[in-house]
């Protein structure tokens, strides 16, 4: 009795290509949304193409280390874009969300091992081995897809909110305006008057907002925060943030300390920036009847400012993501304490104008020494 042939999984793929494409492009019908952009044609020839990429892996060889990588997605992949990577573009402009993207790839490997497997069952022999290398190349293609994607979605989201920024400024600076004209008539009554001040006070957090959602945006993007860099008085920057934030908060007691020379190169307004959220951030967490400290160690070749202030404790697991972005807006998503006006995004600014000047921010939270958040900055040449 001769032994019948062995069936390997690279022929049965390119012989029953049209059964498993069938099989696959059914499924895909399936999901809400359906495709907006990827016809029948489009969609076979993406699977296809990354059908025969497999079938043409499963016949090389390769080692248990090359086939460990490609399981976790880290195999060796070409210069130009794979299938999987184009696959996964279409996608993302046909309204696919990640999820119905992995799906598919679920969806392929089922219709390609189901139909093997029925093979198997009518006698033909077959080799175990490729259902592992199969099951890998699976995978190297879903993580090629899903770092394709996330990667599109992440820069279309950046450019989404760059542009919502700044074409937000002008109606933004067109209020102010309006309201600081307002102010300064003398024909108007005082009910008006309050309501200018309203309208003057609530655009001006609108436009920080901005500011923060357009510094977020760009250094997102790549382009890191761009720094005007010139000779500065550390001290006389800070009394004035010290005055800004005293004047919007009457209530609170802000002590001012510092020691050594004052004098440097920074750029004055992301330093006033990051001072001026460091403050709002004390005052916003505070015990409102503690004073808050601020301290300017100037002694060295870096200037350390310091800012402390007497409230709960920073759990250690909170700090070790605090300088992160939106991680206030995670965090507070479900609970009742949300502060609204706030995109969590003043203690990353903060920690950006660090590295733009090529320093660094920090953080610590106890009970007996209260929460402080410490920025150093290089001196530069004054």
């Amino acid at each position: 009795m001769s032994t019948p042939p062995v069936l390997r999984l690279s022929d049965f793929i390119r012989s029953r290509m049209e059964l498993i494409l069938q099989a696959w492009e059914q499924f895909a019908k399936t999901i809400e949304p359906p495709a907006l952009s990827m016809d029948s044609k489009a969609l076979r020839n993406h699977a296809s193409l990354m059908l025969r990429t497999i079938a043409e892996d499963l016949e090389r060889g390769q080692t248990e280390a090359e086939g460990i990588r490609k399981s976790e997605g880290r195999g060796p992949r070409p210069d130009t874009d794979t299938a999987a990577e184009t696959h996964a573009i279409a996608r993302l402009l046909s309204g696919f969300d990640v999820q119905q993207l992995a799906s598919e790839y679920r969806a392929l490997r089922a219709s390609v091992l189901r139909l093997w497997a029925k093979e198997w069952k009518e006698g033909n022999e077959t080799n175990v081995d490729d259902i592992t290398r199969f099951n890998e190349a699976i995978d190297q293609a879903l993580a090629e897809s899903l770092a394709r994607y996330t990667l599109l979605l992440e820069q279309s989201r950046n450019l989404f909110l760059a542009i919502l920024g700044h074409d937000l400024r002008n109606p933004l600076g067109a209020s102010i305006q309006g309201a600081q004209i307002l102010l300064l008539a003398e024909d108007i009554g005082d009910q008006h008057r309050r309501i200018a001040a309203r309208i003057y006070n609530s655009s001006h957090r609108m436009s920080k907002l901005v500011s923060d959602l357009l510094d977020y945006t760009r250094s997102h993007l790549g382009r890191g925060l761009p720094l005007d860099i010139r000779p500065a008085n550390f001290g006389e920057i800070a009394r004035r943030v010290i005055d800004e934030i005293g004047s919007a908060h009457p209530d609170r007691d802000i002590v001012l300390q510092s020691t050594g020379p004052l004098e440097g190169r920074w750029d004055q307004g992301r330093v006033a920036q990051a001072m001026s959220n460091l403050l709002g951030n004390a005052v916003q967490h505070g015990l409102p009847g503690a004073p808050i400290g601020v301290s300017i160690d100037a002694t060295g070749s870096e200037v350390v400012l310091a800012i402390n202030n007497q409230g709960p404790v920073i759990p250690e697991e909170k700090l070790q993501a605090i300088f992160e972005p939106l991680v206030r807006l995670v965090a507070d998503r479900d609970s009742a304490s949300h502060q609204t006006g706030s995109m969590g995004l003043g203690l990353y600014i903060v920690r950006e104008v660090a590295i733009a000047h090529g320093g660094s921010a920090q953080v610590s939270s106890s009970a007996a020494q209260g929460t402080t958040f410490t920025l150093r900055l290089p001196r530069g040449t004054a």
